[in-house]
């Protein structure tokens, strides 16, 4: 059985009283919608956690801090160059994280599915600080008053299989089957404006949008909802499950609530639809299949 990926806030307010508090990170990113093909605009969330945030926790920049930037295949660091970013705000290879965001989830499931990569034990807030206001809980406001102490360095190794590249994926993906598109179901079929260089999916993969997963409230859904999703798209939840998205985010998203219900068989297309379309050689469907 895999470890809850999520807390919930009452979990999270015991926590942070017991004898090991975890590192709370705020990981809220805002990436504003598209309004032409190609319109690709984000802005970092610290203002957002300077307005307000859990008591104690630490804003980071996914997009910087934990990626690399502006990289359209790979985003994601080494695992060695991860472990050192997590260094320098205090996170060992044992410091329990909790990470939540303002947006939604992705971004915390981002973070999740890094940490979790090379070891670190880290869940998600479950609804993110909506969540954690709606049950009255303490915040606060204003920037840290005093920045976080670095910690030495430590090393850092995969500690399971987290991603499919994209020479795999386009030698694969005809036959491949269980390849899911977390995207929204207009961004899928191509009805709406792409941040990326053309619209729509990789041939024969199915659409499980990642927001989907998630109630009104920002909590994931049930077990029986998350599983359903995945079997009416005609996911066999027996054998891997490939997950892209346009960015390698939502993707994640996806991924956190496969573990939730004890899926643990998945892989990230981390480049996905930036680096795919970007290729005039790969081919994307326009409408659902």
């Amino acid at each position: 059985m895999t470890r809850n990926p999520v807390v919930s806030t009452q979990e999270l307010h015991r926590m942070r009283s017991g004898a090991t508090p975890p590192m709370i990170l705020d990981a809220t990113l805002l990436l504003r919608r598209a309004q032409f093909d190609g319109d690709f605009h984000a802005e970092s969330g610290r203002t957002q956690w300077e307005d307000v945030h859990i008591p104690g926790s630490v804003h980071v920049e996914v997009d910087t801090q934990l990626s690399v930037p502006d990289a359209t295949h790979d985003r994601h660091p080494s695992p060695q160059a991860l472990a050192d970013a997590l260094a320098r705000i205090g996170i060992g290879p044992r410091t329990p994280v909790v990470v939540y965001d303002t947006t939604g989830g992705l971004w915390a499931a981002r973070v999740w599915y890094l940490l979790r990569w090379i070891g670190v034990p880290v869940t998600v807030l479950d609804g993110g600080l909506a969540a954690w206001r709606s049950a009255g809980l303490p915040v606060e406001s204003g920037p840290p008053a005093s920045e976080r102490v670095p910690i030495p360095g430590w090393t850092a190794t995969a500690t399971r299989a987290a991603w499919i590249e994209r020479d795999e994926l386009a030698a694969i993906w005809e036959s491949a089957g269980n390849l899911v598109c977390g995207l929204s179901s207009a961004a899928f079929t191509g009805s709406e404006p792409t941040r990326y260089s053309r619209r729509g999916h990789i041939p024969g993969s199915v659409n499980v949008p990642a927001r989907a997963l998630f109630d009104d409230a920002g909590l994931l859904r049930s077990e029986a909802e998350i599983t359903a999703q995945y079997r009416e798209a005609g996911v066999d939840l027996t054998r891997e499950v490939l997950l892209y998205c346009g960015g390698g985010i939502s993707a994640t998203a996806n991924a956190l609530a496969l573990s939730a219900i004890g899926v643990d068989h998945f892989r990230v297309y981390d480049g996905s639809l930036e680096e795919w379309s970007a290729d005039p050689a790969l081919p994307l469907a326009v409408a659902a299949e």
